[in-house]
This record gives structure tokens, C-alpha cells and sequence, in this order.
């Protein structure tokens, strides 16, 4: 008999924490899931030292605060929030990958530095709520893939579709980005019309010297222009001009970004003394296009799934509290 009641009290304590154990799994209540972090985050928001280029002086600066003057230069401050929030994402992990990797500015002696040429645009006077708000509800809020932080790339307008990698659009085969994909840029459908079509022209001296000061060669003269690879968005890799061949990306540098105002070509030609180049969107294309964030942040995606959306495989974390 005591066997019998030995063996009934053992079930019932097996079925009550069966009972428990899928009661809990449908969400307890003092056992909410976090969405971004693994686990609670145990580092302190960091200081950085900040290089002020427009001063010359060298400053230390809470992360967020930084974050905020950056988000605020480097997108329109009265954008929607999430699309902001996405951009603070990519700004934070941007500097912290980038101190990581190189220590930051090493020629300034800081973690970073307010020259865009250097580090990231900066501009603390453009701060507004919209910013702080993106910049707050996304505090210690990293990407990472495979557990390290990604190279966050973003650009304004991808012509409808961005850059499948990071060669494609920038040339860069330092390291492998398999976080790149090519997808569909819905902010082209809002976007100003100088990035829905533009044409520059440049002098043949002018692209001559270009040339030479990017490859370090003299190009010796151009008759003829001809793109001799296209990437799978169709940006042009390679460009051989008269006997000459330069990458897309640093034609497009040597020529001037502002000017050449993407590699998304719809027509290169030579026509009077000139070089003609014509093409969509603006910007590199590889990663997050920034009118693409306003479009997908419209529509009511998050910052979280505006990055996902242009980042493959990619988990966003959360660094400190």
C-alpha cells in the first residue's frame, strides 16, 4: 500500500511540473522574453574621446550624446523616428566597430572624429526631438553577425535596388560581408528627382587627371569609354576608358561622388571633348538607403526591421543598459 501511494505522489509531482513547465512556456509572467539581447547586458555605456575638426579641439563625450549629433548630420532630423532609430543603430555600431578594428582615428589620437572624411558627418546644432527620441529608444542597440559587429554601410538612394556586395559597390575585398545583399530600395519611389536621373559632364583633361592621381598611371588619351563589368544590381565594376581600366567606385571617387552621383549607369559615352555619364540614385548602394529606411519607417516597420530588411542574417543586440 505504501508502494502504491509512493508511486501516486511521484506522478502527481511529475505531472504538476509537466503542468508548470508548459504553462511557462507559453509566457510567465515574471519571465518576459527580450527581443534583442541573449542575455542582460552588463557593460557600462561607454565615454569616447571625440575629435572636433571644425576647433581642432579633442573632447570626451558620452556614446548616446555622440550618437545623437550624428544621426542628426547624417539624416534629416524631421524624418519619421524609426527610420532615425534605424540610422542610430548603424552610427553606434559603426564606432564601435571601427575602434575595435582600428582603434578609431589614430591619427587624431581619439576614438573618433567629426570630420566626415575621418569618421562619421557630426553636427550637435541639428539635434532635435525626433533625433533623441531614435537615439533613446534604440540605447546600447548594436548589429552584429556571428557575433561581431557588422560594417554598417549606408548610402542616400539606391536607384531601386542596392549593391548585391560589398565589391560590387565600394570595391572592398579586405574582408568577406556576407551580411550584403542586393534588395529592393522602396525609397526610390519618394526620392528627389535629381536621384531618380542625373547626367554630369566632365572634361576629357579633366577625367585624365583624375585617372592618374586614383591609379597612379597616365591614362594617355581617351577616344572611347566602354563598361567591361556589371554587377548583379547592374553597377558597374569595371570601366576601361581609351587603354585604361578603373573599379566603378573609385571612378566615381576620382571624379567626384557629388558629380558622379552613383555606379547604377544607364549611359557613359564621349562626346565633345566631354565625358557623359548618366545614371540613378545616389550613393555607394551597399547596405541601409537611407530613403528606403523613410520609405519602410512610412509603412510602419521598425528600426529593427528596416536594418533586418537590408542586412542579411544579421541580429541586433544590445550592449549596455
Amino acid at each position: 500500500m505504501d508502494n502504491v501511494k509512493r508511486k501516486i505522489s511521484i506522478k502527481s509531482i511529475i505531472l504538476i511540473a509537466v503542468y508548470l513547465t508548459v504553462i511557462c512556456a507559453g509566457g510567465c509572467s515574471s519571465q518576459q522574453q527580450r527581443p534583442l539581447e541573449k542575455e542582460e547586458p552588463t557593460k557600462q555605456e561607454p565615454t569616447i574621446s571625440l575629435y572636433v575638426a571644425e576647433t581642432g579641439e579633442k573632447k570626451e563625450i558620452k556614446m548616446e550624446d555622440y550618437i545623437k549629433g550624428v544621426v542628426a548630420a547624417e539624416m534629416e532630423p524631421t524624418w519619421p523616428v524609426e527610420a532615425l532609430a534605424a540610422q542610430a543603430i548603424l552610427a553606434r555600431t559603426f564606432t564601435l566597430e571601427r575602434i575595435e578594428a582600428t582603434g578609431g582615428v589614430p591619427a587624431r589620437g581619439t576614438d573618433a572624429s567629426t570630420n566626415i572624411e575621418e569618421f562619421q558627418a557630426y553636427n550637435e546644432k541639428r539635434v532635435n526631438d525626433n533625433v533623441r527620441k531614435a537615439v533613446e529608444s534604440t540605447r546600447g542597440q548594436v548589429v552584429k553577425y556571428k557575433n561581431k559587429y557588422v560594417k554598417t554601410w549606408f548610402f542616400a538612394d539606391g536607384g531601386g535596388v542596392t549593391a548585391a556586395s560589398a565589391e560590387e559597390g565600394l570595391a572592398y575585398t579586405k574582408e568577406p560581408t556576407p551580411y550584403i545583399q542586393s534588395v529592393k530600395d522602396p525609397g526610390f519611389a519618394i526620392t528627389t528627382e535629381e536621384n531618380k536621373s542625373w547626367t554630369a559632364k566632365f572634361p576629357l583633361d579633366v577625367v585624365q587627371g583624375s585617372i592618374q592621381k586614383a591609379t597612379g598611371k597616365a591614362p594617355g588619351t581617351i577616344n572611347t569609354v566602354q563598361i567591361l563589368k556589371k554587377g548583379p544590381s547592374g553597377r558597374a565594376m569595371t570601366i576601361k576608358l581609351g587603354e585604361t581600366s578603373i573599379s566603378g567606385p573609385a571612378l566615381r571617387l576620382a571624379l567626384g561622388k557629388e558629380k558622379m552621383r552613383s555606379t547604377l549607369l544607364t549611359g557613359i559615352s564621349i562626346e565633345g571633348g566631354h565625358l557623359i555619364v548618366s545614371g540613378k540614385g545616389f550613393g555607394h548602394g551597399v547596405g541601409m538607403s537611407q530613403w528606403g529606411a523613410k520609405a519602410l519607417a512610412s509603412e510602419g516597420k521598425t528600426a529593427q526591421e528596416i536594418i533586418k530588411y537590408f542586412f542579411k542574417d544579421v541580429e541586433i543586440t544590445k550592449e549596455w543598459k
